[in-house]
């Protein structure tokens, strides 16, 4: 039986369907503001459907079985990286994606202090002490959130400038579920694994923050001063949605 629990404006619902012999449990999302039905296959939360306020939820089925092929795709490739993330620790001569190009992490006796992570070339360099501690995970999400905050600054602040859109400031965090997102107070805030993924992509979700700055919807008008600064935003967008799991797969979230 489906249980039911509001959340600010949508009504959640969980409930279950089978799908090329296998059940499935999904969220049903109905929200006040979806136009259309949307299929969403994260690895943190798997299948969710969000649907308009108004939908006939008795036409869900025949949308889930429509769309079984990629439905039962997209599970699968979010169970195959639940599974790499969890994986034995990281070691020496395994790779770390950085800025859509894979890293090796090589041990470098002659970096003393733990802590240490030095990029050269494709080489990431790493302090003996941190696998012998068994925190280069740790270490290496810090690496990544300072290199994320030097080069979204910069980009924030260059393509600002280029829309004539103020900000208040930038903030890099660690959601599950959002690449970036910006508030009325006009601060932005971003992923830091972001940094894992080409910079065409970052500079992508940067001017889509900025541009909520003007509209706070995703309206046609809102998609339009995206392309402006951004043509290829599709395949950008895409890519995310595609690399996705992959991301939050290659290091322990």
């Amino acid at each position: 039986m489906a249980q039911k629990t509001w959340h600010q404006s949508e009504l959640v619902e969980k409930r279950e369907t089978c799908i090329n012999g296998q059940t499935i449990t999904y969220t049903v999302k109905r929200s006040l503001r979806a136009k259309r039905v949307r299929l969403e296959v994260r690895q943190q939360t798997g299948l969710t459907v969000v649907v308009p306020h108004f939908y006939e939820i008795g036409q869900l089925s025949g949308l889930l079985q429509s769309k079984g092929r990629w439905i039962s795709r997209n599970l699968s490739r979010c169970s195959h990286f639940k599974s790499l993330s969890a994986k034995k620790e990281l070691r020496s001569g395994d790779t770390v994606p950085y800025l859509g190009r894979d890293l090796e992490l090589v041990k470098r006796e002659n970096h003393d202090g733990v802590g240490d992570v030095t990029l050269d070339g494709n080489i990431l360099a790493v302090s003996p002490g941190l696998f012998k501690n068994g925190i280069l995970e740790l270490a290496l999400e810090q690496w990544y959130r300072t290199e994320a905050a030097k080069l979204i600054n910069e980009r924030a602040d260059k393509l600002s400038s280029q829309m004539g859109i103020s900000y208040k400031r930038v903030a890099i965090r660690g959601q599950k579920t959002r690449w970036g997102s910006c508030s009325h107070r006009k601060n932005l805030s971003f992923n830091w694994k972001l940094i894992m993924a080409p910079e065409p992509v970052i500079d992508y979700v940067i001017i889509h923050e900025l541009t909520h700055l003007k509209e706070m919807n995703h309206s046609k008008r809102f998609w339009e001063l995206v392309a402006e600064y951004c043509p290829a935003w599709r395949d950008y967008k895409k890519w995310l949605k595609q690399h996705e799991a992959d991301l939050s797969a290659r290091l322990c979230a």
